[in-house]
């Protein structure tokens, strides 16, 4: 007869919860990064990583313009890297713009080939809410003539019709945005 195996005196477990990557998209400034930072704070005995649309643009895309297809390839890179981690059990919150929905359709197809589980969250910020965040001063410049391409602006930006979640981050606090996102995870058995 063979004893089961138990966790050393002392020693912390946590439970066994399947990996998924939780998709925020949205225009620039809409909260994508500040909602999916504030969620991470609240996910605790689990692994979670956060994976900025701009950070990983600068460090896995680097060189790519804004192009259709620049963009569709760094958020598909953003998507391989994504499923990758969520196949391997780490809850992936991802803020990416995500400007196209066909691109969008096969990071989720990314992950169900891996098995892994996708919420896509559309941060539904009004573009004129975004504009005076302007938290990058993406707004200004292109006001000023100094940046075009801007997505929701002169840039084409093709809303989720059928998003798993809906954030309207200008109706309701941070706190009620992150609760929002834990109610929903919590139904899917991710938090």
């Amino acid at each position: 007869m063979t004893a089961a195996l138990s966790p050393a005196p002392g020693a912390q477990t946590t439970p066994t919860t399947a990996g998924a990557t939780v998709w925020l998209t949205g225009l620039p400034s809409a909260g994508k990064t500040t909602l999916a930072t504030a969620l991470s704070t609240r996910l605790d005995g689990r692994p979670v990583e956060l994976l900025d649309g701009d950070e990983v643009r600068e460090f896995l895309s680097k060189g790519l313009g804004f192009s259709r297809e620049d963009r569709d390839t760094n958020v598909l890179r953003i998507g391989w890297v994504a499923a990758t981690l969520a196949k391997h059990g780490v809850l992936v919150l991802a803020s990416v713009i995500s400007p196209f929905a066909q691109t969008r359709a096969a990071v989720r197809r990314l992950h169900e080939e891996r098995g892994a589980g996708f919420v896509e969250v559309h941060v539904a910020t009004p573009v004129e809410v975004c504009s005076e965040r302007d938290v990058k001063g993406l707004y200004a410049k292109q006001r000023a003539g100094e940046l075009s391409g801007l997505t929701g602006v002169d840039a084409p930006y093709e809303a989720p019709t059928a998003p798993d979640v809906v954030v309207r981050t200008q109706e309701q606090s941070l706190e009620e945005s992150v609760e929002q996102l834990l109610a929903a995870l919590r139904e899917r058995g991710l938090a």
